[in-house]
């Protein structure tokens, strides 16, 4: 991996601490279960980096934020988290960058594909670890996750194909430019 590359991921992991953090300061921990603010850099990090790099942003950060911050808990919510954001990174990072689908799309189907991977976390952890602190249905647990952050999936779904489109044409107007400026000098 290139040191440019590694410098983009460790922006979006600490955007994906430092985000939460503010959402837990002004309004409390259930803060972010409602407005899903470690997702958001996830999303458009897997969706400008790549599925690699998306799955990476999705493994850490939610480990170091855990480490620093103690939000997510390390149970149960920690495994969780680590399975459905590392889900979303990979899966957006592959339809947008490997697929070429449009954004919006594979932001909605990577967000489906990380609450299924949440919904099988919580089957192993309490079927496989008999944790008792969790619904015996995933159904009901992904139901409960996504009633509660519903409007951060609203706004997930505002700001992730947003900022992914004007990123990824700031940094094609910026090499565009870049070789107009060669060839004029």
């Amino acid at each position: 991996m290139k040191i440019k590359r590694l410098i983009y991921i460790s922006i979006f992991i600490t955007l994906g601490i430092i985000l939460p953090m503010i959402f837990h300061f002004t309004g409390g921990a259930n803060m972010g279960s409602i407005f899903l603010p470690m997702h958001i850099p996830v999303f458009i990090g897997g969706s400008l980096l790549g599925p690699i790099s998306g799955f990476l942003i999705g493994l850490i950060t939610p480990i170091m934020s855990s480490f620093l911050t103690g939000m997510p808990p390390l149970l149960p919510i920690l495994p969780i988290m680590i399975v459905e954001l590392s889900i979303y990174g990979i899966a957006i990072g592959f339809l947008v960058k490997k697929m070429n689908l449009n954004i919006y799309i594979s932001l909605i189907f990577s967000m489906v594909l990380g609450r299924i991977g949440s919904g099988i976390s919580v089957w192993i952890l309490v079927t496989v670890f008999e944790y008792a602190r969790l619904p015996n249905n995933p159904f009901i647990y992904i139901w409960g996750a996504v009633t509660m952050g519903f409007l951060g999936i609203l706004i997930q779904l505002i700001m992730v194909p947003s900022v992914h489109n004007y990123l990824d044409n700031y940094d094609t107007n910026r090499i565009a430019n870049n070789r107009i400026n060669e060839v004029n000098n």
